[in-house]
């Protein structure tokens, strides 16, 4: 499995809004390649998540490190987030050597594709919670340091 080259800050795709993944393309051999492939370069990168346009792929699409091992998540959508917030330093893949506090919710309900094809849905919290939230950002062409600044102007 290549280890796939990270886009970093600058690059037009971190800042585009993610296009849907088809559903009947997910059970493709190539499809599965390209989700192992970003599950290597994020092991390789030393990431606890990796969305698809940090690798050059306008799809919603990320992968992250659990404690059960690595899951894929295809057109993920929150559907409730928690009020209750904290801060908490956060770096990115694609903005490397920054590091800076970011406020994200400490609890969010998630909704995705798995790599089968099947629906889940799940209350990620925490640390994976706020994985979940800077992962998305990228999908939605958001990077952390934004959250930063919009912190610094209220």
């Amino acid at each position: 499995m290549p280890v796939k080259k990270i886009v970093t800050i600058g690059e037009p795709i971190l800042r585009q809004r993610a296009n849907e993944v088809d559903p009947n393309e997910i059970r493709t051999d190539t499809f599965r390649r390209m989700v192992e492939d970003m599950i290597e370069t994020m092991r390789s990168a030393q990431g606890v998540g990796l969305a698809a346009p940090q690798v050059g792929m306008n799809r919603r699409l990320f992968v992250a490190d659990t404690s059960a091992g690595p899951i894929a998540l295809i057109n993920p959508k929150f559907t409730k987030m928690s009020k209750k917030t904290a801060l908490y330093e956060e770096g990115c893949l694609s903005v490397p050597g920054k590091y800076d506090s970011v406020r994200r919710a400490l609890e969010v309900d998630v909704e995705a594709l798995t790599i089968g094809g099947e629906k889940i849905a799940f209350t990620a919290k925490g640390f994976f919670a706020r994985v979940m939230q800077h992962e998305m950002d990228h999908l939605d062409g958001i990077l952390f340091v934004d959250r930063i600044k919009e912190q610094n102007e209220t």
